[in-house]
């Protein structure tokens, strides 16, 4: 069953479940009064912010 769990924690990681989590439980853990965004308003959150910040790349 340990296979299981492996292939469900990078399916999570890829599709950027995984990285919802732990922004959750950061934002409980630093902001417990504050409202916790839903999935789509925290894609929406990542979004801006990489369009305000945007990084170089090389590819």
């Amino acid at each position: 069953m340990g296979w299981a769990r492996a292939v469900r924690w990078y399916l999570r990681e890829l599709t950027g479940e995984g990285e919802y989590d732990r922004y959750c439980e950061r934002r409980r853990r630093h902001r417990p009064l504050a409202p916790v965004p839903t999935p789509r308003e925290y894609q929406a959150l990542r979004s801006r912010h990489r369009e305000e910040h945007p990084q170089s790349r090389c590819c």
